[in-house]
């Protein structure tokens, strides 16, 4: 089979190829899926370029793709739930990537049918954005009536973000440019800055929740607009004290991190806030709580492009871009 292999960390142009690999076998708790298309996300070009191997070493070639949709062909002997011929989504665990392939074995736990009212392409977008979000919100406890702050409203999470959070009540803010105003409304946000022309820190005070996804400055901004006793979740800011202990870091590491979240760590104190870098983790019965607000029509997924799986790399190199509205996807068949 047909596979996009990361050959060594650097360039996404000179660092991936397609190879020809044997299909992968199953084990008794996993199912053998045939790709028909995979999403993209940030993390595919950061795992090329060697941003994450301090976390993830790689041997090479490398698999490569976290987000699927396609159908079962084959299922473990321990599979119970699913069958042959389900059409499913899953966001593979990090061990074990390569959504960017004609085939993969997938851990059976990690799989639910996709939405009924999607077709696979729409689907494979959906996951691992979909689950950072869930898992984000989740541990913020979110509630109606809460207001949330969601930065880049037209981004991949953002999109999903903004729909999810109005799902459960909330009043929302986001950010975008200017020409992305009218349609992240559409999204459902009660109030869209434009940060071409506002200053979000202007218009935000004493919220409930900030759902950080740029990091750098506005991780430390976000203790500024939240009310005392308010919450700031992260998926790409500093490394707190528990999530430092869930990757297993030593004493070492985890007191150099200590001294470079400084910063946050007074911003916590003078809040009474609630901060938290957020792992997403693959998680089934979350996928079924997706899947669920999609048939609802509470949840429309946003496509930037879709490109052929013949132009993997060029769709990463757009992911790169950062001009992506929504999602990327690559239609495998």
């Amino acid at each position: 089979m047909k596979a996009l292999q990361i050959k060594g960390y650097g360039d996404i142009e000179t660092n991936l190829s397609f190879n020809e690999i044997e299909i992968p076998t199953i084990g008794d708790n996993q199912v053998l899926l045939e790709v028909h298309a995979a999403g993209v996300n940030p993390i595919d070009y950061k795992i090329t370029e060697g941003a994450l191997k301090r976390i993830h070493k790689l041997t090479f070639p490398a698999s490569i793709g976290f987000d699927v949709s396609g159908v079962i062909i084959k299922k473990g002997v321990k599979v119970e739930g699913l069958k042959v011929g389900d059409e499913v989504y899953s966001r593979v665990p990090r061990e074990f990537p390569g959504t960017f392939a004609e085939f993969i074995a997938v851990n059976a736990n990690v799989v639910s049918l996709k939405p009924s009212n999607l077709d696979f392409n729409y689907s494979s977008s959906l996951p691992l954005v979909g689950l950072t979000t869930i898992q984000s919100f989740n541990k913020a406890n979110l509630k109606s009536g809460d207001k949330v702050l969601i930065h880049a409203g037209s981004g991949g999470v953002g999109t999903f973000a903004i729909q999810y959070a109005k799902s459960k009540g909330a009043y929302v803010y986001t950010t975008t440019s200017t020409k992305n105003v009218s349609w992240v409304k559409e999204l459902g946000a009660d109030r869209v800055i434009d940060y071409k022309t506002e200053n979000y820190l202007d218009i935000v005070k004493d919220i409930d929740i900030v759902y950080d996804t740029l990091g750098g400055n506005y991780t430390v901004e976000a203790f500024d607009v939240i009310k005392r006793g308010g919450k700031v979740i992260s998926t790409i800011g500093e490394v707190d004290k528990e999530t430092a202990i869930e990757l297993k870091l030593n004493g070492i590491i985890r007191f150099v991190l200590s001294i470079k979240r400084r910063k946050i760590t007074k911003k916590i104190k003078s809040k009474s806030a609630f901060y938290k870098l957020i792992l997403m983790q693959p998680d089934r019965n979350q996928l079924i709580e997706i899947k669920k607000l999609v048939e609802a029509n509470l949840i429309k997924p946003v496509i930037d492009k879709t490109f052929p799986f013949s132009e993997s790399i060029g769709a990463l190199l757009y992911q790169k871009s950062g001009r992506v509205k929504g999602k990327i996807t690559i239609k495998i068949k």
